[in-house]
């Protein structure tokens, strides 16, 4: 059985990376992103209505006012309608989902090495403490990549723009004024970060014991006096 000092860093750094994976997998199904913009017919310059674009990674809302006319509410999946307008858009936002599901899978392997290791030989670790420092290093600078990607996304490129161009059934419009505040499963993925990194601790912790052990069991070796090692 191996020693409840290791049963107990491999199992807590197991138990936050699981944390994190429920925590990025939440956010993945929630809202990212709320984009609000002033609306007007196109050449006219008389900007009297407003577009209000809600996105989460695969669906959206839209709602319009007076953008053009009446407007209305309708509902989208983002990848098929802002491909239709803008390509960059599109390659940031597939870049995305892909880097977190990256995320899962680096995080999955962290925890099921974290779990062996937990009941494994109490004087072998498989592919760890090294395995886990790898696969959380990765997780955690990944999710910081796609942090980085969707803020870009939304408020640099025309992507909110595209989805609102998409529905006004061919009428130019012009749009301005562009205002974006970040939702819940934006701000998610921060914790997700965090608990990678604590993971990484948890580890290096367990790994700085073994080595500071080994180095006391050394040393009495090593300060014994030049006649009794002659012995």
């Amino acid at each position: 059985m191996p020693s409840i000092e290791k049963i107990l860093y491999f199992m807590s750094s197991g138990l936050v990376t699981s944390i994190s994976v429920g925590l990025l997998g939440f956010g993945m199904s929630e809202q990212w992103a709320e984009a609000t913009m002033s609306c007007a017919r196109g050449g006219t310059g008389f900007f009297n209505g407003s577009a209000v674009i809600i996105l989460d990674l695969f669906n959206g809302t839209l709602q319009r006012n007076f953008c053009p006319g009446f407007g209305g509410q309708e509902k989208f999946e983002v990848i098929p309608t802002i491909i239709k307008k803008e390509v960059t858009p599109v390659v940031l936002h597939i870049l995305m989902v892909f880097l977190l599901a990256l995320c899962l899978l680096f995080s999955a392997c962290s925890l099921l090495l974290s779990l062996y290791n937990s009941v494994s030989n109490p004087y072998e670790t498989y592919l760890g403490p090294m395995g886990v420092y790898a696969c959380s290093s990765l997780s955690a600078c990944l999710s910081v990549v796609v942090l980085i990607l969707f803020a870009v996304n939304i408020n640099v490129t025309t992507m909110a723009e595209s989805v609102v161009e998409n529905f006004v059934g061919g009428v130019p419009v012009d749009l301005i004024d562009k205002t974006t505040k970040m939702k819940l499963g934006y701000f998610l993925v921060i914790p997700y970060v965090i608990l990678s990194l604590i993971s990484i601790g948890l580890i290096y912790a367990y790994d700085h014991a073994v080595y500071t052990h080994r180095r006391e069991q050394q040393r009495p070796t090593e300060d014994a006096p030049k006649e009794i090692m002659m012995y």
